[in-house]
């Protein structure tokens, strides 16, 4: 979306919401005392709103970064005062950041292993939802739309058990369909990713070793491709390569995919139906996730007829206990912009909003920030 788009979606919000959200409810400003009008009446005592003065750098997964990069352009807007930096890196670097005390917040799409907490030195760690969006599985294959592919089909293609377009387990899923006789070319993440952890969890759950172990290489940020397949930085870098490799296959962001033009295959799902990537079908299967106590949660290979099978969560993760004062105002103040009219925003930019009742648990977490 250009900045004039941007500003024209914005304008009612900009102008009347952020403002809001720019005060801190827990913070009090400095007030100012008015004298009275006569000697009877009591001084009128006003509050002026706290300006926010802050630089907040975080680093993190990719799928969610252009909804990231569209609020945090509406927020500092209206914030002067707020610089936010997101570097993305994938993942894995951003958990690894915010461990390291490098970044003040970051995104991940996976997370926190058990053996890893205990080198997080800021101490316990929040989760809070932000968006949900499909993971694709984009291709380039010239004449050929609406491609239909199984899970155990996709496991095949990436595992490099099928290696031409016109493999009899494709053909049998598209029938009417003229599949030409060309190589495919696997592409996948170069860095640590969550996009790679989503997508290979939809593989384990679907086809993998409690479903009939067609999918072997396991589920992680990173697992052992082969060797003759291609890696991309970054859910923009697989989308590349696959735009410029004719044949080529690869999981995308929805996003991503929908603004480089990418074909995206229809996937088959847990009721059986083939199902082609939207923002409704990942709200369908975010709908009937369970949501654990901390606010984490699957809406891979979920049920339903509507429910995109591989429909992937995120979350901005930041300590409980902020030491910096200013930078703690700043970071709730962001939050609780994300959670309440920066939902508005997901769909402009191919993401789909929260589930009502998980975004007003998130709000409620906010409460819980201890902030200087």
């Amino acid at each position: 979306m250009n900045t004039q788009t941007r500003r024209l979606v914005l304008a009612g919000i900009v102008s009347l919401s952020l403002v809001a959200v720019a005060c801190s409810d827990d913070k009090t400003a400095e007030t100012t005392t008015t004298p009275a009008a006569s000697s009877t009446d009591a001084p009128v005592v006003t509050e002026a709103p706290v300006k926010l003065e802050a630089t907040l750098d975080a680093s993190g997964a990719t799928f969610p970064k252009t909804y990231y990069e569209e609020a945090i352009a509406a927020f500092t807007e209206a914030n002067s005062g707020v610089t936010i930096n997101y570097a993305g890196g994938g993942s894995g670097k951003g958990r690894q950041d915010l461990a390291d005390g490098i970044v003040a917040f970051a995104g991940t799409d996976g997370t926190i292993k058990d053996a890893d907490l205990a080198g997080y030195k800021g101490g316990e760690v929040l989760y809070f939802p932000t968006v949900v969006a499909p993971i694709t599985v984009s291709y380039n294959l010239s004449g050929v739309d609406g491609l239909q592919l199984s899970p155990t089909t996709i496991a095949k293609i990436f595992q490099r058990q099928i290696t031409k377009w016109n493999d009899a387990a494709i053909a049998a899923e598209n029938t009417g369909v003229t599949l030409p006789d060309t190589a495919i070319t696997v592409v996948h993440r170069s860095d640590s990713s969550g996009t790679t952890g989503n997508f290979t969890k939809f593989l384990e759950k679907s086809v993998g070793k409690d479903k009939g172990a067609i999918w072997t290489l396991g589920t992680d940020s990173t697992v052992q491709w082969a060797a003759d397949t291609q890696a991309g930085e970054g859910n923009a870098g697989v989308a590349q390569i696959v735009k410029s490799t004719d044949g080529a296959i690869g999981y995308v962001d929805f996003s991503d995919a929908t603004d480089g033009g990418l074909q995206m295959a229809s996937i088959e799902n847990a009721a059986g139906k083939f199902v082609a990537p939207s923002l409704e079908g990942a709200s369908a299967a975010a709908a009937g996730a369970k949501i654990a106590d901390n606010l984490t949660y699957s809406a891979i290979w979920a049920d339903g007829d509507a429910a995109y099978p591989i429909a992937a969560q995120t979350w901005i993760i930041a300590y409980k206990v902020q030491t910096d004062a200013a930078k703690g105002e700043a970071l709730k103040a962001f939050l609780k912009f994300i959670l309440t009219d920066g939902q508005t925003l997901a769909s402009t930019v191919n993401y789909a909003p929260l589930p009502a009742e998980l975004a007003t648990k998130a709000l409620a977490q906010l409460d819980t920030l201890q902030i200087g």
